[in-house]
């Protein structure tokens, strides 16, 4: 019965610690970005193919504490040219928000797995559609793609290196990297299919 307490009191520090390790993470990623307060709702669209075949956009979705999985989203894109990633991100991002003006569900931030174009087809659909109040993130990989070494790009052209240390670059990539399992796993099966058939 002591070993059954201690562990449990063991497993409660930890996860308290957790907790903690993570919100201030998230107040990290606050004070980076300029925001008035640390986002409820974040999501993260990433584009998977293999040279334009089976494109897939994915959507993941995390709130302050983690990943919401039930929320991911996958998106099967058709009628682009193959392999235009900047289309396929546009089309995923409409068929998106044009469902958030319907169900009123926004994220606070919006960040997309790329750079500057990327980041453009995000802003276009946002202001074609009426959005407003999302803070849009561009998420570029460094010239020689290291993990820490990503620019974060805003829509007014400015950008942000926060550096490997960062607990708010930390937070980004965990996001980023979850989008891009989650469009990889889907791309992967979505291929097959078609080979199969």
């Amino acid at each position: 019965l002591d070993l059954a307490k201690r562990n449990a009191a063991l497993g409660l520090a930890q996860q308290l610690a957790s907790h903690a390790s993570q919100r201030a993470r998230m107040a990290s990623l606050q004070a980076l970005l300029g925001l008035a307060e640390i986002p409820a709702r974040m999501e993260c669209f990433d584009i998977s193919h293999t040279m334009g075949e089976a494109t897939l956009a994915s959507c993941v979705v995390f709130d302050a504490d983690g990943p919401l999985r039930s929320q991911y989203r996958r998106y099967n894109i058709a009628g682009i040219t193959p392999g235009d990633d900047y289309a396929a991100m546009h089309q995923a991002l409409e068929r998106r928000f044009r469902r958030a003006i319907e169900d009123g569900v926004l994220p606070d931030v919006l960040f997309i797995d790329g750079g500057v174009g990327q980041l453009a087809q995000a802003r276009d659909v946002l202001n074609t559609l009426g959005v407003q109040g999302v803070e849009l993130v561009g998420i570029a990989k460094g010239e020689e793609r290291r993990a820490g070494d990503e620019t974060l790009v805003r829509p007014d052209g400015s950008s942000l290196h926060p550096g490997p240390g960062s607990p708010a670059l930390q937070v980004i990539q965990q996001i980023r990297d979850e989008a891009h399992r989650f469009a990889i796993t889907g791309h992967r099966g979505r291929r097959q299919k078609v080979r199969d058939s």
